[in-house]
């Protein structure tokens, strides 16, 4: 049974569905245990196809398969209006519609999620903010591309998804340097715990900071690590610390009903 973490302020709007969704529930087995929906691991593209599937179906989607895109830590957002070939996805790094029943969402393994919805235009949409994107303005470029879409960004409701915490993401000093360069101010997102010699970075602290500064109507955070909280969520960098062979990802997916 899929049980995903909800926004309160998305689940209050009429027409909207969505869910950050957990690694359980799902059909996958070893590493990829359970939900798995990122079709570019190893893992068996039956199961994924099926994991996905039960995800469009949790949401109410008008197909059995979430609208995503080939991630590439962009600053583009896409528009789409009709589900697209699973196997000829376009490159982005967000995806918006107004179309309804038709989900749309992103994959993570530590990078944030961010759920978007103006539901009184009707108009949704799904950002994928690793570090680069985020940075880069995807948030931003997916407000825009809303905007695009009739959305107005005083209505606009954001979401922010479970992340790589803080306490286990260390960066070398290059990684701050590109942060503090676009900003002096970006140096409060950067802390040497106690006993240790190299900075971590605050990412999910980052995004809101980007969201706030969008005149959004709201910004939520619901953000638990995904690298301290295994049996919840997939992460890279964990799976990279133990020298394993690949790793899942877990899927975030918004839809007008």
């Amino acid at each position: 049974m899929l049980s995903p973490l909800e926004a309160d302020s998305l689940s209050i709007l009429p027409g909207v569905r969505h869910g950050f969704f957990t690694r359980q529930g799902g059909l996958s087995r070893g590493l990829y245990t359970s939900l798995n929906c990122g079709a570019g691991s190893r893992d068996d593209a039956v199961a994924v196809i099926e994991n996905r599937s039960r995800v469009a179906k949790h949401l109410g989607s008008y197909s059995d398969d979430v609208q995503t895109v080939y991630q590439t830590h962009s600053a583009t957002a896409l528009v789409v209006d009709q589900l697209r070939d699973r196997l000829d996805l376009p490159k982005g790094d967000a995806v918006v519609t107004r179309t309804r029943g038709l989900a749309v969402g992103v994959l993570t393994a530590d990078c944030a999620p961010v759920l978007f919805a103006d539901a009184d235009a009707g108009v949704v949409g799904a950002a994928h903010a690793g570090w680069r994107g985020a940075l880069g303005g995807i948030l931003e470029a997916t407000v825009a591309a809303m905007e695009g879409l009739g959305a107005e960004r005083a209505r606009i409701i954001a979401a922010l998804g479970p992340a790589i915490g803080a306490r286990s993401y260390e960066v070398g000093p290059e990684f701050v340097a590109a942060f503090e360069e676009a900003s002096a101010d970006n140096a409060r997102f950067f802390t040497i715990p106690k006993g240790r010699k190299t900075p971590h970075f605050d990412l999910a602290g980052y995004v809101m900071h980007r969201l706030e500064g969008l005149g959004l109507r709201r910004a939520e955070r619901q953000s638990p690590c995904t690298y301290e909280n295994e049996s919840m969520f997939f992460s890279f960098r964990r799976a990279t610390h133990r020298n394993e062979p690949d790793y899942g990802r877990q899927i975030s997916a918004i839809v007008v009903t």
